[in-house]
């Protein structure tokens, strides 16, 4: 069996998909965006959250009580290219990512569920 150093250390070595998502409502066309160093898991996080009334957007969360979850979809918009041997700061290289969809697809106000900054 393992030890707990060995996990942990076994944990750092996995590489997990980063970069920006969206979430688009079918019916309106909004959409919603965000970025992560683990994909897979803020997919899981955000479709828990929208289920079970807590997501942190209100917008959104409203608009997926009205038009139910089968008029959203989740998606990758952009993902980070990792390297071997090389140790790239995801997170930094994630929001950087996420600043460029933002600023081409501008999802504010009739076009997203995201705050004119």
């Amino acid at each position: 069996m393992k030890t707990k150093k060995e996990l942990k250390a076994g944990y750092r070595e996995l590489k997990f998909k980063a970069g920006v998502y969206q979430i688009r409502n079918n019916a309106n066309g909004k959409i919603f965006l965000d970025s992560s160093v683990n994909l897979d898991a803020s997919f899981n996080r955000a479709a828990m959250e929208l289920g079970s009334g807590t997501h942190r957007n209100a917008h959104l969360q409203a608009d997926w009580k009205i038009f139910g979850a089968d008029q959203f979809e989740f998606s990758i918009l952009a993902e980070v290219q990792q390297k071997d041997g090389e140790t790239p700061d995801l997170r930094m290289e994630s929001k950087d990512l996420e600043k460029l969809y933002f600023e081409e697809l501008k999802p504010f106000g009739d076009r997203g569920y995201h705050k004119i900054p």
